[in-house]
């Protein structure tokens, strides 16, 4: 049965360069995690579970090789299984790096148009394709390479922030021009993460306040929405120019554009009286801060990743799904839900900040492809919703 609404899942692609034991080192996980053996029998599973949506892409820093070169051998093998077993890809092109010969570095200016093409390429090759996630998660890829020093880059500067921002973004929307150059009908989901600061004591509000304008900067820019003169203050006196912005202003392609939101418990924070920030736990929720996104974009919603370790997965997942169920009731445009990801995860209780190859108990399906209880409550709820969800064609049709 095909459904109109789309329950996914994904594959977790992530590929980010961090260091280890004072060297660089690429840390892969669909490596770690066993895909590039199984994948036959990971499509297997996400048809089992009911499943027409997954969140998937190529290893990109394998793929693009250089300057139009490109190693299209996985691709080809696994997008052709994908195509015959009836499972749509929401295609992921970059998830948090960049290839070696661009430095494995956001702060490369040339890199989004070396990207652009490859997305082109990309959609020349794989005609059938329609449904795009050209840069995952820009907020957390800008934040972690370049403001905390985890991944890739490892700067802590606004400077290198600003600059990861801009090309993050920039590549971002040259992508979808460049898909829609080929594919007219592309339509393209972002995953960002919804983020939101709370302040711990009055003295911490205006750092609170600043921090929940910067939060809306990678879709500002990649919507082209005009940004308060705080935020346009913030970017210009740490790199961006004012024909860089304006170039934003200028190229985005939202009318082609569903606002996948990401949220998990780590996206609330709050603010300490000396600009430190600690995780608070969940506060408001999806429902909440999927609102504000969505009054800010006025753009039809995606939840395109939630997940939380086995000891709470299968509330986590009634709890997810119960907030979504009441923005669509309350007229928000939701198009589909997602839990990310099939298999638990290697290392992302660190964030992938370290290589201990600890087993991130996330999945709906464990690594040696056993099905977890969230798998089990996942299933039959896609088996209830799937036929009787209300979603409004008029919201739908122009996208699928």
């Amino acid at each position: 049965m095909h459904h109109d609404f789309m329950f996914a899942t994904g594959i977790e692609n992530s590929y980010p360069v961090i260091e280890v034991d004072g060297r660089p080192k690429r840390i892969d996980q669909m490596q770690k995690c066993g895909h590039y053996e199984r994948w036959r029998e990971d499509f297997e599973l996400v048809r089992e579970m009911g499943i027409e949506y997954l969140r998937y892409g190529p290893p990109y820093y394998q793929t693009h090789l250089g300057p139009g070169q490109y190693d299209w051998s996985f691709t080809d093998e696994t997008f052709q299984a994908l195509y015959e077993m009836g499972i749509t890809p929401i295609v992921d092109l970059c998830h948090f790096g960049t290839p070696d010969w661009l430095g494995a570095t956001f702060q490369n200016r040339e890199w989004p148009q070396f990207f652009a093409e490859y997305a082109k390429a990309f959609a020349e090759r794989y005609p059938w394709i329609r449904l795009f996630t050209p840069v995952n998660e820009i907020f957390i890829a800008a934040q972690f390479s370049a403001q905390f020093g985890w991944w890739n880059e490892r700067l802590c500067s606004d400077v290198a922030y600003v600059t990861a921002l801009h090309n993050l973004c920039k590549a971002n929307v040259m992508a979808m021009r460049a898909i829609r150059s080929v594919r007219p009908n592309a339509t393209f989901i972002q995953s960002e993460s919804s983020e939101y600061f709370h302040s711990q004591d009055p003295h911490c509000e205006p750092y609170a306040y600043f921090l929940n304008h910067k939060r809306f900067l990678p879709l500002d820019l990649t919507y082209g929405r005009e940004i308060n003169a705080m935020m346009y203050e913030y970017l210009l006196d740490h790199g961006m120019t004012r024909e860089d912005y304006q170039w934003f202003r200028d190229n985005n392609v939202r009318g082609s554009c569903v606002m996948g939101n990401d949220y998990y418990w780590t996206n609330e924070h709050s603010v300490c009286a000396d600009r430190a920030i600690e995780p608070s736990g969940e506060v408001f929720g999806y429902y909440v801060i999927t609102k504000q996104y969505f009054d800010r974009y006025r753009l039809p919603v995606m939840h395109t990743e939630t997940n939380t370790t086995t000891e709470r997965s299968v509330e986590w997942l009634r709890k997810e799904w119960a907030n979504l169920h009441r923005l669509k009731l309350d007229g928000v445009p939701i198009l589909g839900f997602t839990w990310y990801s099939l298999t638990d995860q290697i290392d992302w209780d660190v964030a992938l900040r370290e290589e201990n190859n600890r087993v991130h108990t996330v999945g709906l399906y464990d690594l040696d492809r056993k099905i977890r209880p969230v798998g089990e409550a996942y299933k039959k709820l896609i088996a209830q919703w799937g036929g009787i969800l209300p979603t409004a064609s008029a919201t739908l049709r122009p996208f699928l």
